[in-house]
This record gives C-alpha cells, sequence and structure tokens, in this order.
C-alpha cells in the first residue's frame, strides 16, 4: 500500500524548477524542513525512523540551552564588569541599539543580559553560519550533491565555543580552514577525521593566539581583564580559585569562558536528550569520564608542592572549562570518533587521561579538554582497527574446531 509522505508536492514543485537543480542550496533547505523524495524501493532488511536530517535537528535542539546560557552569560558578565568600572554605557552599535530598546546594564536583570549577550552571540553565529555555508554550497555545485544539514550543528558548535570579543573575520577565516580543509578536501561529512569545529577553535588558537587567549578576550567590555577559572586555579590553587568563583556558579556556568562552554548544567539537559534519542554515545561519555577520574586519583595521590593544579578536586574538574561541553557534544561525534563498541570505551578513557593530563601536567594550558579530543580524533580510526582485528581473531579461535 502506498503511503503519502508530507512535503511531497512542495519536493516535486522544487524538482521541476530549473533554479532547484542549479542551487543545490535551496535543494539542502528542502531536504532539512521536508521528507527526502528519495526512498529505497524493493525489499530491505534495515528499518530505521533516523536519519541523518533528524540526526542533526536532534543535536541542534540539544544546543538550545548552551546557547541560551551563552547569550546570558555573555551579559552577564560584562554587566557585572561595568558594574564594577562605573560604565553606563556598551559604546559603539551595540550601546545604541540597547539604548533605542531602552534596556539597561544591571547584572541582576536576566533579559538585560540575555539582549546583551546576544548581541555578541548572533553576529558571530551569522559569520560562522554565512562563511560555512559559502563553501559548502561551492563544494555542492561542484560536486554536483546536497548540501549536508551537518553545517547547522558546525554553525552552532563555533561560537559556542569562541569567547565573545573575537573578532568576526577571524571567525570567516576559522570557518574556511575548518570547512574546507578539516572537511570538504577529504570528500565531506562523514569522511573528515578531525571534528569541524574544534579544528576552526585550534586554529584559531594557534594562528592568533591573542585573540583567544589570555585575561583580556573573555569578557565583552574594553579594558577589562579577567582570567577564567582555571586560570585563577592554575596560578594561585584552589584558595584563589574559591576566593572568586564558588562551584555552584560554576556548575550553573556564571563564570568567565567562551560563551557556550561554561554552564555544566545546560550541557547535562542537552546530555539527556542525545541519551534519550540514542544519537549521544553513552559508552563515550562514561569513558571519558572514567579515564578522567582514573587520571586524576593518580596525580592527586601523588601531589606537588609546585604545582597547585595537582590538589585540585575532581568535582571542580567537571565544572570548569570545557569539560562538560567536550563530553556531550565533541567527544560523541559520531564521525571522528570510534564506531565499535570496545572502541568507543577506549577512545573515551583515552581522552578523559590525556584532558586531565594537559591541564594538570601542564599549567601553561590549564585547558586540554581541546586538544585531548582532537588527540582521540587521530587515534580513533586505529582503536577501531585493532577491536574489530581483536574481534576476527576470536571468531577464529572460537570456531578453530
Amino acid at each position: 500500500m502506498k503511503q503519502r509522505r508530507f512535503g511531497r508536492p512542495h519536493r516535486q514543485l522544487l524538482k521541476d524548477k530549473p533554479w532547484g537543480k542549479a542551487f543545490p542550496l535551496f535543494e539542502a533547505i528542502d531536504t532539512f524542513l521536508f521528507t527526502p523524495g528519495a526512498t529505497t524501493r524493493g525489499p530491505v532488511h534495515v528499518r530505521d525512523g533516523l536519519d541523518y536530517k533528524r540526526m542533526m535537528t536532534a543535536v541542534v535542539l540539544a544546543l538550545m540551552p548552551c546557547v541560551l546560557m551563552a547569550m546570558y552569560n555573555t551579559g552577564y558578565q560584562a554587566n557585572l564588569a561595568m558594574l564594577s568600572l562605573g560604565l553606563s554605557s556598551a559604546g559603539g552599535w551595540r550601546g545604541w541599539l540597547m539604548d533605542l530598546l531602552h534596556v539597561g546594564y544591571s547584572p541582576a536583570n536576566v533579559w538585560f543580559c540575555l539582549i546583551h549577550g546576544a548581541l555578541y552571540f548572533i553576529p558571530v553565529y551569522l559569520v560562522a553560519n554565512v562563511a560555512g555555508g559559502v563553501w559548502e554550497v561551492l563544494f555542492a555545485i561542484v560536486r554536483k550533491h546536497e548540501v549536508q544539514e551537518g553545517l547547522f550543528v558546525t554553525g552552532f558548535l563555533v561560537p559556542l565555543i569562541m569567547p565573545p570579543t573575537v573578532p568576526l573575520w577571524q571567525v570567516a577565516v576559522a570557518m574556511t580552514f575548518a570547512i574546507v580543509l578539516g572537511k570538504e578536501i577529504f570528500g565531506g561529512t562523514g569522511r573528515n577525521w578531525l571534528n569541524p569545529a574544534l579544528t576552526a577553535r585550534v586554529f584559531l588558537f594557534f594562528a592568533y593566539p591573542a585573540a583567544i587567549s589570555g585575561d583580556a578576550v573573555w569578557t565583552a567590555v574594553d579594558g577589562f581583564t579577567g582570567a577564567t577559572p582555571l586560570a585563577m586555579a592554575a596560578e594561585g590553587g584552589m584558595e584563589q580559585l574559591t576566593l572568586h568563583v564558588s562551584w555552584s556558579q560554576a556548575f550553573l556556568g556564571q563564570i568567565p569562558g567562551s560563551m557556550g562552554e561554561t554552564s555544566t548544567l545546560a550541557c547535562l539537559l542537552g546530555a539527556a536528550l542525545l541519551l534519550f534519542t540514542g544519537i549521544g554515545s553513552w559508552r563515550i561519555m562514561a569513558g571519558m569520564m572514567l579515564g578522567a577520574a582514573g587520571f586524576w586519583a593518580l596525580v592527586h595521590g601523588v601531589g606537588s608542592e609546585t604545582n597547585p593544579m595537582f590538589a585540585m578536586p575532581f568535582h571542580w574538574h567537571l565544572v570548569l572549562g570545557g569539560f562538560a561541553f567536550g563530553l556531550v557534544f565533541m567527544a560523541t561525534d559520531p564521525v571522528t570518533a570510534a564506531a565499535t563498541r570496545r572502541g568507543k570505551w577506549i577512545y573515551g578513557i583515552l581522552v578523559g587521561v590525556m584532558a586531565i593530563m594537559i591541564r594538570v601536567v601542564n599549567p601553561a594550558f590549564p585547558e586540554g579538554v581541546m586538544l585531548a579530543i582532537l588527540f582521540g580524533n587521530v587515534f580513533a580510526p586505529l582503536i577501531d582497527y585493532y577491536v574489530v582485528k581483536a574481534n576476527k581473531k576470536r571468531r577464529v579461535l572460537r570456531h578453530a574446531a
């Protein structure tokens, strides 16, 4: 019995138009909003309601708590800094727009913080999507395929892992590097071996370190400097950290840092949706937690008289920096992570160990999650290879008789 599919007349109209064939962007938008017209004919053995479009849509929905927290905390940190400096206006086009909307700068007002932060997050988001979209469309036209929905996820992830003061032209350059050299040059979505969003961030970190590190980039107020909690702990130990930040503030995300990485609570809400839908791998998340806890126990037991990071409790590691965000949204990337069941455990443990190792052993670079996940991406194919090889060997021995 033939089933009717939602959106079929619209798709047929699109295919009849010449511009629908000439510009894959229109086909990509149509595919994102409607059911694909291509269906499997004949008997099939695998039936699943989850396709790539629905998977990417679920990831975007899981990111929404982090997006809202990114806008709120960016505005909250800016308003708090303006209050300490005695400033009455943000200045520039943002100050003009906020005055036009009669929006104040009180850090106690959630809406004021949300609007102020949105004026920093939205431009970065738009530039990232436009820059990435241009390259995706160009490659789609040359290769004659649709624009993949993975761009929508990368377009959210990149702004979330950027400081609010990052120059917009650098965002465009980083997206170009991530899409062209990090993904499309290897064949596009599904063939890249490094996470595109982390590729963009690590490019900026090494190419333009002044714009993405230091004490002056985490709060969106000119002339204001403030270290991240991890930097405080690396310099002055837990005494200096707890003097300025409480654990509950770090858990909620009311701390300086990259726009969308600060709130562990927002990341947990996203993790709940990814685990409920089966998109996020609980094995990778659990493995990363085990690896981080195990290596922390080792270095905490050894101790150090010169490095205060050795004494940081594990529950503080979980709420500082990008640990929670990397665990939920970056390490579980199905393309760049390990694919086998046992491999996911090994991959997660490796990333967790490397994250704590970089944070603790290297005091000059207290944030280690980004490099740890990229390190895991490099070894993921090798991990899967040896897991499959070991399975074949056990199967041969099992049936040798």
